[in-house]
């Protein structure tokens, strides 16, 4: 495969509102790199062509702030997977450990920690980011109590990351789904790298249909907050008498308006909050 990078600086200050720009633009091409130790930052792209990636850059630098020029470099194969080497990093979230599959034979995984393998090479992220970290905290609490037939389902899957962290949890009953069909086979490339092929079940679905089958003891729905408040009907249904829906993606200027949307909808509902940066989460358990 050969593929065009794209490469900008980017003053410091701004690394998180860029990064939260991507997410909430959705596109997986972009990344952004933060050396803390220099300190330095950069965006950097991965596009099919030139052609793409200088279409990609128009449309986005009009809402960057101070970025530099940027220098483009077609990249074959091998020189595009080692590019990711050099900036993405393990990252830990309690006793669960995701780590760049390059580093399987050398990564030091503290006895009764559990190690989560990734290729940040594939689209669609490592999960490295405050959204999924709040998730990722909550799974952890949740899997201490938990009975190992709980039913997980991770809405709109993305890598397939919190369904891959639930089924190395123990977790044997956990299905995911997104509306992106590339998701899907990413989400299913990333459970064969930890030996999990056929234990989740990947498939195409939205928040109408992806809820088909049984109910949730945990449902993530790590998607924006604007898009959950649409789905609160098919949210709060597809959860078990019990069980835990965790919503993410939630930017803490929108925590208020969330929460009272699905509090509303079900007022008898628990309810715990969380702010990360500028995002947050709510947490609902049904009883």
């Amino acid at each position: 495969m050969n593929l065009c990078e794209i490469k900008a600086t980017l003053p410091v200050d701004t690394v998180d509102a860029v990064d939260d720009l991507l997410l909430e633009r959705g596109d997986a091409r972009w990344s952004v790199m933060h050396d803390v130790l220099i300190p330095a930052a950069w965006l950097i792209g991965m596009f099919e062509s030139r052609p793409d990636a200088e279409a990609a850059w128009t449309d986005l630098a009009s809402e960057l702030t101070g970025a530099g020029e940027p220098e483009f470099r077609n990249l074959g194969d091998e020189d595009w997977r080692n590019s990711y080497k050099l900036h993405f990093k393990p990252w830990q979230c309690g006793r669960l450990h995701w780590v760049p599959v390059w580093e399987r034979e050398t990564y030091a995984l503290p006895a009764g920690d559990v190690a989560i393998w990734l290729d940040p090479g594939m689209a669609f992220g490592t999960g490295n980011h405050e959204t999924t970290r709040l998730c990722c905290e909550r799974l952890v609490e949740w899997a201490k109590t938990a009975p190992t037939e709980a039913r997980v389902i991770d809405a709109g899957c993305g890598s397939g990351i919190l369904a891959i962290s639930a089924a190395r949890l123990g977790f044997s009953d956990i299905r995911g789904f997104d509306n992106d069909v590339e998701a899907v086979r990413i989400s299913d490339e990333n459970a064969a790298l930890n030996d999990l092929t056929g234990v989740i079940r990947f498939y195409e679905g939205d928040l109408v249909s992806g809820f088909s089958g049984e109910p949730g003891d945990l449902i993530f729905a790590n998607i924006l907050g604007h898009v959950l408040m649409q789905f609160v009907p098919e949210l709060v249904t597809a959860v078990a008498p019990g069980g835990l829906l965790v919503l993410s993606g939630i930017l803490a200027y929108e925590l208020d308006q969330v929460r009272d949307a699905f509090t509303s909808a079900v007022p008898t509902w628990e309810v715990q909050t969380r702010i990360m940066g500028e995002w947050a989460d709510v947490a609902l358990r049904r009883v």
